[in-house]
This record gives C-alpha cells, sequence and structure tokens, in this order.
C-alpha cells in the first residue's frame, strides 16, 4: 500500500477571486419581503397552530415541509365549535390581518403612530368595513374573526371610553398586540430604538406587561433587520439592547441555546426547555395554567424568542428558519409570522419561496404585494418629515447654545456609557 504521505497529489488551481458581494436590497423590498414573508410564515404555520412537534410529525407522516390542509380534514368548521376557522390550505389567519389593518392605520395617518391612533382608526377598521376573510371564506367583519384578546381593542376603546394608553390593562397578556408589529419596524427601518418606543405606545392600546415588551422588541427586530449589513446575530444584539425584564432573559437564554444547533430538528426539544421558566402558558398549549397570562416582570411571552432562535438555528434562510418555526407548534402561526417577517426584511422579497408565495396569496384571495407598495410610500414620507422635525430642533438647540448645531454638539460633555 503505498503511504498517503509519499503521494502526490494534483491540485487544482486556487480561485482567489472572492464572489460578487450581493446589494443590499432596497427599501421596498424589506418592506415586500418583511410582509409577504410574514403572511408566508402564518400560513404554513396556521393548520399545525396548539399542537406538540410529536402530535405535528403523527398527524402528518413526518415534518412539515409546506402549506398543508386543515387539521380536522373536512371536518375543519364543526370540530372546534370556538374556532370554526379554515386553517390550512394556504390561508392566513388573523396575523396577517391585523398586520394589513394596520397598514391601512398608518396609510390613512401618514406619520408614526400612538394608542390614540388605535382607537381612532384600527378599531373603526375592525368593526365597519367588511372584508374577505380567507378562514371564514366569506366576506365579514375582522371583527368576527380575531380572538377574543383582539375583540378586547373593541370592548375597551369603543364601548367602554378607556383612555387609550392604558386601555391594554387586564387583557390576557399574550403575542396579539405583537404579531402585527411588523409595520411598525418598517416605517422606522434601520432606527430599532425608534421601532421599540413607538410599538410600545401603539401595544398600550392592547397589551401589557411583557406583552406589550414583545410588541416593541419584535418592531426593533424588523427595524433593525433593514440595516444596510444586518444579519441575524445583529438582529438579535438590537433586540438584547433593548428587551426588558423577563423579555431579555428569554431571548438570552434561548438565542444562546440555538446558536449550537444548525438544524431545527435537534433545536425543537432544547428551545422549548430554555424557553419553558419564562412562559406561562405552561407544557400543555390548550389547557393553560392557572397562572397563564398574567402581567408579571419575570416572564415573557413564548413566541418571540422561539422565532429569535429560529433565526439563528435557520441562519436567516426563509424555508429552514420558517420550517422551524412551524414544525415547533405550540403558537407556531405567530411564531412563523414574525421569524418571516425579520427573514424578508433581512433579505428582501427574494428570500421568500416564490412557489409558497404565490399558492398563500391565491388560496387567501389576497393581494400580498399591494400593502407593502402602500406602506413603502408612507415610510418615505415619514423620514421626510422626520428629517424636517429633526433639523427645526437642531436648529432651535443651536440658538439656545449660542452657535451652530454642530458647534453645539462639540460643546456637548462627553458621557461614559454604562
Amino acid at each position: 500500500m503505498t503511504s498517503v504521505t509519499t503521494q502526490t497529489a494534483t491540485k487544482a488551481p486556487t480561485d482567489t477571486t472572492k464572489p460578487a458581494a450581493r446589494p443590499e436590497p432596497a427599501l421596498s423590498d424589506r418592506i415586500t419581503g418583511c410582509l409577504v414573508g410574514a403572511a408566508v410564515g402564518d400560513a404554513l404555520g396556521g393548520p399545525v397552530e396548539g399542537y406538540a412537534p410529536e402530535q405535528i410529525a403523527e398527524r402528518h407522516g413526518g415534518r412539515v415541509t409546506g402549506v398543508v390542509g386543515p387539521w380536522n380534514g373536512d371536518s375543519w368548521r364543526t370540530a372546534r365549535p370556538i374556532a370554526p376557522y379554515h386553517k390550512g390550505d394556504g390561508h392566513v389567519t388573523d396575523d396577517t390581518l391585523m398586520t394589513h389593518a394596520l397598514v391601512r392605520v398608518y396609510a390613512t395617518v401618514r406619520d408614526h403612530l400612538d394608542a390614540y391612533a388605535v382607537a381612532d382608526h384600527l378599531v373603526p377598521d375592525l368593526m365597519t368595513t367588511p372584508r374577505w376573510i380567507p378562514e371564514l371564506e366569506a366576506d365579514a367583519l375582522l371583527l368576527h374573526r380575531i380572538f377574543l384578546a383582539e375583540k378586547w381593542l373593541v370592548a375597551r376603546l369603543h364601548y367602554g371610553h378607556v383612555d387609550p394608553r392604558e386601555a391594554g390593562t387586564g387583557n390576557i397578556v399574550n403575542c396579539g398586540a405583537a404579531m402585527y408589529m411588523a409595520p411598525v419596524g418598517l416605517v422606522n427601518a434601520a432606527d430599532p430604538r425608534g421601532a421599540y418606543a413607538e410599538a410600545l405606545d401603539i401595544a398600550g392600546a392592547h397589551q401589557s406587561s411583557y406583552g406589550r415588551e414583545a410588541a416593541g422588541v419584535f418592531a426593533a427586530a424588523v427595524a433593525a433587520a433593514c440595516t444596510p449589513g444586518a444579519t441575524a446575530e445583529s438582529v438579535v444584539d438590537a433586540c438584547l439592547a433593548l428587551a426588558k425584564d423577563g423579555t431579555r432573559a428569554a431571548i438570552e437564554a434561548v438565542t444562546e441555546v440555538a446558536a449550537r444547533h444548525r438544524e431545527f430538528e435537534t433545536a425543537l426539544g432544547p428551545i422549548r426547555a430554555a424557553v419553558a421558566p419564562f412562559d406561562t402558558v405552561g407544557p400543555d398549549y390548550r389547557a393553560p395554567s392557572l397562572g397563564a397570562r398574567r402581567p408579571s416582570r419575570l416572564h415573557a411571552i413564548e413566541e418571540l424568542p422561539v422565532a429569535l432562535g429560529m433565526l439563528l438555528v435557520g441562519g436567516s434562510d426563509y424555508r429552514r428558519t420558517v420550517l422551524g418555526s412551524v414544525n415547533y407548534g405550540r403558537d407556531c402561526d405567530s411564531i412563523a409570522t414574525m421569524a418571516g417577517a425579520i427573514v424578508g426584511a433581512l433579505h428582501g422579497e427574494n428570500a421568500v419561496p416564490d412557489d409558497w408565495s404565490t399558492q398563500v396569496a391565491e388560496a387567501s384571495r389576497l393581494d400580498l404585494r399591494a400593502p407593502a407598495a402602500a406602506l413603502t410610500e408612507v415610510a418615505r414620507e415619514i423620514f421626510v418629515r422626520d428629517t424636517g422635525r429633526r433639523r427645526a430642533h437642531e436648529a432651535a438647540f443651536a440658538a439656545l447654545t449660542g452657535g451652530t448645531p454642530s458647534r453645539a454638539m462639540d460643546a456637548a460633555p462627553a458621557r461614559t456609557a454604562r
């Protein structure tokens, strides 16, 4: 036998040229990718929402790899009377419908939003205008589809006349506000701190405690994903820089575990174990624990940390990230909505498989790109307004300090970061 050390190998010439860097997606592409990516993730996760990974694998003969039908087949309308919805077959759920509703509010106001905009515009949208609801297979009020935690908006703001900034207090603490906050991140593209603050204001009308916090952090994640050169890791870092209390601790715990995995199959159990101490729902998603969904500074919603974890496991690849989110089960339509939104914002519309987006758009009878076009126009208008407001403030501050804006900045004492 010839020794390996004495063999002479003929080596191919080394190609020293670097692959051409892909151009950064433009704002319009990121917004389209985010909203389409969110909708597709929502539609893939909807039919398996509420079940454990083992149940999903048993029901579908393995992991879900694309669009699937209703869990209960043709009995979808009567199998769960409290939720007579056609989940599956490419239908989006309330996550997407609420996201599009918030886009319509932005298109009306054409500026930053607050809790009062929810009362003045989002609530009437839920109550007054019939629209095609894919899961009901009919034109209906969005109010007739949304979950009780979202109906809270109408009860408190329309009928109760509660101060919009405080209306979320008393609602169950869940991901109901976070699930539709992607538009807030998009109009604050590349400004995670601004997105966080605006989402907290908006979400005050809907949620409190860690449900409201998750809304702010998810909006920040989307804004961070729009930053040129952003990566999955930089998005997580931006979230950790802003998140508070149990939400921050949960994101830390989940993403530390997720960083050790490259395939969702091995990550499903460890990620659930990492988030479990922060999740009040408990091991049986359909039978929540006695302390479920109550305000706390120690706990977090499950959906956002898991979405960020799957973003790392999937390497921000859309298929891997979203399929990991879907096969995680539990509230997987919202997990996949968030994960899909972040990947779409990172990489643009081309990141979302065209076969999936086409199937979801056709099945849901929705134009998934029209909301993105409207929001892109609004985002540009808001940036122009923000620039004008900032320059007016700079000029006023300079006048107060007796110099130009640049001189005022030079005179400001440096602060040591803590």
